[in-house]
C-alpha cells in the first residue's frame, strides 16, 4: 500500500520518476524501488516526497482506499491521459477522506443520494430532457426560482462534490462512483475551481446529468448532447426562460442577458441557447447574437463582472460536527482538513491569522 501511495502522489503531482529523485536526491531507479515496495524510505525521506509531491505524510499511511468507477471527464481532447489520471488520483485522495469522516459518525450525518422516481427508464429524444428536468426539481423541492447555491444544494441531496485547482482550461469536470473495499458506493462530481461560477455551475448540472441519465438513454441519443440539455433546463427552466424572456421575441440584448445571468448563475451565451430551446427566438437571431459574441470575444470571456464561485462548504461542516461529537480527535481533523495542526487550532477557536493581527 505505501509503494502504491507514493506512486499516486507522484501522479497526481505531475512528477516523472527522474524529478521526484532529483527532489530527494536518489536516482529514478530507486524511487522505482519505492513504488513497486521493494524499498521502504525511511522517515525522513518519506518526508521530503510529501512535500514534493505537496500531500501530508498521513495520507500515505490512510486506511480508508477506494477505487474509482464509471469515470466520465467534461474535457477537450488537449487534456492528456496523464493529466486525466492526475486528476482522478486527486479526486480519489479528496474522496477517500470524505468517506473516511462519513464513516466515523454511528449514523448517516447525510442520507445516501438517490436518482428520483420520476426520471424514466428510457429516454429516446433531447426534447423530453425540458420535462426530465422539470421533475428532477419537482422531486427535490426546488421549485422553478434560480437555484442560489448549486454545490450546496448537491451535497445535501448525497453527493460528493469536489473542487479541483487544476489551471489546465481544457478540464471543466468528471464524474465517478467511488466504491470501498466494504461495498459502499458514492457518487462523485468533481469541478476546476479556475472557471468562473457561471462555467462551474453548467459543468455541475452537466455531471448530474451523467449521474441521472446513465443508462436510461437510448442509443440514438449522444449523451455528452443530452447532459448539456439536461443542465441547462435545470438551471433554467422552460418556464422561467419565458417568464423572463416572453413567448416570442425578436430580438435581445446583451444587458438584458447579462442581469439574467447574475440571477440564474447560467452564462448569456447559455441564456441564448436556451431562448432558441424554448423556442423564444428565431434560428437567424441566435445565429446573428453567436456571431456578435464571436466577434467581441464573449465565447471566450463575458462582458462585466464574471459570477462568483462556488465552494464545497458540508465536509468541512461536518469536521467540525464530528470534533464536537468527540467522533475525531483534533488531530484527525486537522488531517481530514489538510492543514497543520496549528493553523486548525488557530481556525477551531476563531483566532485572527498572523497577517490580520497585525492589520
Amino acid at each position: 500500500m505505501l509503494g502504491r501511495r507514493i506512486h499516486q502522489a507522484r501522479l497526481a503531482a505531475g512528477l516523472t520518476l527522474e524529478a521526484l529523485g532529483q527532489q530527494l536526491g536518489v536516482s529514478k531507479a530507486a524511487i522505482q524501488k519505492y513504488e513497486k515496495g521493494t524499498v521502504t524510505p525511511d522517515s525522513a525521506k518519506l518526508l521530503k516526497i510529501a512535500q514534493a509531491c505537496r500531500v501530508r505524510t498521513e495520507y500515505f499511511f490512510r486506511k480508508q482506499s477506494v477505487e474509482l468507477t464509471h469515470v466520465e471527464f467534461r474535457k477537450t481532447s488537449a487534456f492528456g491521459v496523464k493529466r486525466a489520471e492526475a486528476v482522478q488520483i486527486r479526486v480519489a485522495e479528496q474522496v477517500e477522506k470524505r468517506i473516511a469522516l462519513l464513516t466515523a459518525f454511528p449514523e448517516p450525518p447525510i442520507s445516501p443520494f438517490a436518482v428520483p422516481d420520476a426520471v424514466p427508464e428510457h429516454i429516446d429524444d433531447l426534447e423530453a430532457l425540458e420535462a426530465v428536468a422539470d421533475d428532477v426539481r419537482c422531486a427535490w423541492a426546488l421549485g422553478l426560482n434560480p437555484i442560489g447555491d448549486l454545490t450546496d444544494t448537491l451535497e445535501t441531496l448525497g453527493l460528493l462534490v469536489l473542487t479541483v485547482n487544476e489551471p489546465h482550461r481544457a478540464f471543466s469536470g468528471m464524474t465517478a462512483v467511488a466504491m470501498t473495499a466494504g461495498g459502499w458506493h458514492y457518487p462523485v462530481v468533481a469541478v476546476s475551481s479556475t472557471w468562473p461560477g457561471d462555467r462551474q455551475r453548467f459543468t455541475l448540472a452537466h455531471e448530474l446529468g451523467h449521474v441521472l441519465l446513465a443508462n436510461r438513454l437510448v442509443a440514438s441519443v449522444d449523451e455528452e448532447k443530452a447532459c448539456d440539455r439536461f443542465a441547462g433546463a435545470f438551471l433554467a427552466p422552460q418556464a422561467a426562460v419565458v417568464h423572463q424572456l416572453g413567448e416570442q421575441r425578436q430580438r435581445l440584448e446583451p444587458r438584458e442577458l447579462h442581469h439574467l445571468k447574475h440571477e440564474y448563475g447560467l452564462s448569456m451565451k447559455g441564456w441564448v441557447i436556451r431562448a432558441l430551446q424554448c423556442g423564444v427566438i428565431p434560428h437567424a437571431h441566435f445565429e446573428s447574437l453567436m456571431k456578435l459574441f464571436s466577434a467581441r470575444g464573449w465565447h471566450r470571456k463575458e462582458p462585466g463582472e464574471p459570477l462568483p464561485t462556488e465552494t464545497p462548504q458540508l465536509f468541512e461542516q461536518l469536521v467540525y460536527r464530528a470534533l464536537a461529537e468527540k467522533l475525531v480527535s483534533e488531530a484527525k481533523a486537522a488531517e481530514l482538513l489538510g492543514i497543520p495542526r496549528l493553523q486548525f487550532y488557530r481556525q477551531r477557536w476563531m483566532e485572527p491569522t498572523d497577517a490580520a493581527a497585525h492589520q
